[in-house]
Order: C-alpha cells, then structure tokens, then sequence
C-alpha cells in the first residue's frame, strides 16, 4: 500500500473511487435517483477541472494498491468556510468499501493532517452528512462537533456537519502514541 500525491495521471482512478464510495456510502442517505445519474464520465470531468484549479495550498493524496490501483484519496487545503476560524479543511476522503477497516483511511487523513501543518495550519474542520458512519471516525481521531448546515443533494434536504479540530501541532504525535501512525 502506498499513500502518495496524486497526479493528474489518477483522475480516473480518483473519479472511480468518488463515484462507487458515493453509491455505497450514500446509498441510505441520498436518493437512488440521484445516485443512478452520477456517472464515471462526469466524476472524470470534475476531477480534471479541480486539478487544473487547485485551491491555495490544496494537495490531493491517493492510496495506491500495488494490484488495484487508486483504491483512496484525500484532498486538503486551506479553510474554504468563513463562518468557521479553522485554517485547513479536508475536503474529501473517500475510499473504495472493500478496503473499509483496513487503516488506509486513517493513512489517508493523517497525511492530509502532516501537509496541511507543513504549509503552516494549526486547525483542521471537514464537513460530513449526518448519518454517515464516518462521523464515528473522525469524533474518535479527536474531532469535535463545531456546526451543522441544511444543505439540497437532489430533491434530497440533508444536514451536514462541521467537525473541527482547534490545535492540529500535536496530531501526529497523538497518533504515534495510540499506534495511528504507521
């Protein structure tokens, strides 16, 4: 398994991975008549468009499976929300369902953490729907609950949730305690 940065090389890859962990991440959440008109082509063409339009300081990671390929990404970046003081936001982490449990998503957040302390952020937030396991997660790496927003996916009315991170300096060494890092 190697976590690297990824390139435009990985769009399809990454846009693969967006597309199947929404169907099955979602799928309780978000309408099947949503879901069944996301398509690979258009995952394809908005993930070109944001690496040719990369945020400030924005960084994409991949999970590379020797065999398989893009199995998992990350995207990361200064803070988009300016109702919230946090200085980085994870945009995105998203991996492939048969991969779940593995640790490769807690690899993924913990270097989308190391880059963003590299380029100077002190605090980290994300935003995640309600009702989505990985809510679970990210309150267990040490996340606190900071807001929440209605939001339209579809015909869908949803509710996502801030999840924010005062002081990241620490992070890493928190996690080289209870075995996080590896």
């Amino acid at each position: 398994m190697l976590i690297r940065e990824a390139c435009i090389d990985d769009v399809e890859g990454i846009a693969f991975v967006h597309l199947e962990s929404w169907k099955s991440t979602y799928k309780e959440l978000i309408s099947d008549s949503y879901l069944s008109n996301i398509t690979l082509e258009k995952r394809i063409r908005n993930w070109i468009w944001t690496f040719n339009n990369l945020n400030q300081d924005e960084t994409i990671f991949v999970a590379e499976d020797s065999n398989k390929g893009v199995i998992g990404f990350s995207n990361v970046g200064k803070n988009r929300n300016s109702e919230f003081e946090h200085d980085g936001e994870l945009y995105s982490l998203y991996l492939l369902k048969d991969y779940h449990g593995q640790g490769i998503g807690q690899l993924l957040f913990d270097r989308a953490v190391v880059s963003l302390k590299g380029k100077g952020c002190r605090s980290l937030m994300l935003w995640v729907l309600e009702g989505n396991p990985t809510l679970g997660f990210y309150i267990k790496n040490g996340g606190e609950i900071v807001g929440r927003k209605n939001v339209l996916i579809g015909d869908d009315n949803l509710v996502e949730i801030a999840i924010g991170w005062k002081d990241i300096s620490n992070f890493c060494e928190y996690f080289k305690e209870v075995g996080g890092i590896r």
